[in-house]
């Protein structure tokens, strides 16, 4: 999974948790500037994974709501279960790791 497909997986998740984010808002979530959100929610947009509804009654009329569409939430889906497999993969092997390393200390521990 790339880096913005991580990206993406986190702006879905919070899309669906709370749609009426700025940018901005949405930007200080991820950790990243607002020109790098502005064009990772225009990439979900093109790739049909989220909509964009303006705020009628707001008063500042840029305002959005940005939606998971059907696509958007199916790859919601699928990025969560690439990203859970990948870590659970990451998991094992640092497990793996832990065992050398305790076995290396106990070995060279009894040795001394």
């Amino acid at each position: 999974m790339s880096t913005h497909e991580d990206a993406h997986l986190r702006i879905l998740k919070i899309v669906a948790e709370e749609p009426d984010l700025s940018q901005r808002q949405l930007a200080e979530r991820l950790g990243v500037s607002l020109g790098k959100t502005n064009f990772l929610i225009h990439s979900l947009l093109e790739k049909g994974l989220l909509k964009a509804r303006n705020f009628r009654r707001a008063k500042n009329k840029l305002q959005y709501a940005y939606l998971l569409t059907p696509k958007g939430i199916g790859a919601k889906v699928r990025l969560t279960r690439t990203y859970l497999a990948r870590k659970e993969a990451e998991y094992e092997a640092l497990q793996a790791e832990i065992q050398v390393l305790r076995q290396e200390v106990k070995t060279t521990h009894e040795a001394h």
